[in-house]
């Protein structure tokens, strides 16, 4: 038996979802959520088989969801049923852990195809998505792909809210160090300010 824990702010969504599972006799649906906060609440009381994930929540979501649950249960295999299908969304989030993904316009064939799959240790992304990433040649990098890795740790502190001496702090470096990498942060993503980051972090799930 396949046990299941669903999270995703949309009640019309998960009783669908609930109807789908229902067609499968070895998958059991124990526990819903309808933001981040609540899925990690629900982890602490349940163990399922596989995490059924929205990548877009009220609070905590998308990556940053993501990384705290790899860090708390890094065995749970995680499956993202989102309405997005960015390509360079999709690989971050595999990056960042996540064993399957489908778009919540996918087949109910799909998602229990994809379901199987990842409960069975395999990996799965849905057939559209990766049809295209195999076609679509050699991709141009997103803004957030061109930084540095430690520009990449900078402006996830910037988009946090901290200020350039609260990150010369904490990674002991000097300001003018991090203003500099700062500069050349905007000027890899096009971007004017940190405001600018900070709406490119929210609509990317970053945050």
């Amino acid at each position: 038996m396949v046990k299941i824990i669903l999270a995703d702010d949309h009640a019309i969504l998960r009783s669908g979802l609930k109807e789908i599972l229902n067609i499968a006799p070895d998958i059991q649906l124990i526990g819903e959520a309808e933001d981040g906060e609540e899925l990690l609440c629900l982890l602490n009381k349940h163990v399922p088989n596989i995490l059924m994930t929205d990548m877009s929540m009220p609070g905590i979501n998308g990556l940053a969801l993501i990384g705290r649950i790899r860090k708390y249960y890094p065995e749970l295999p995680i499956l993202v049923l989102s309405m997005l299908d960015d390509l360079q969304l999709v690989m971050r989030a595999v990056n960042a852990g996540i064993q399957g993904y489908v778009t919540k316009s996918c087949s109910p064939e799909i998602l229990l195809e994809a379901i199987n799959k990842v409960a069975s240790g395999g990996k799965y992304i849905e057939p559209r998505l990766a049809e295209r990433a195999l076609f679509s040649g050699k991709a141009e990098k997103s803004p957030l792909e061109q930084l540095s890795k430690r520009e990449h740790e900078i402006f996830m502190l910037l988009v946090q809210g901290m200020d350039a001496m609260t990150i010369a702090g904490r990674l002991f470096i000097s300001v003018k160090t991090v203003s500099t990498h700062k500069s050349h942060i905007l000027e890899k993503m096009d971007m004017k300010n940190v405001a600018e980051l900070v709406r490119y972090a929210m609509q990317n799930q970053l945050l």
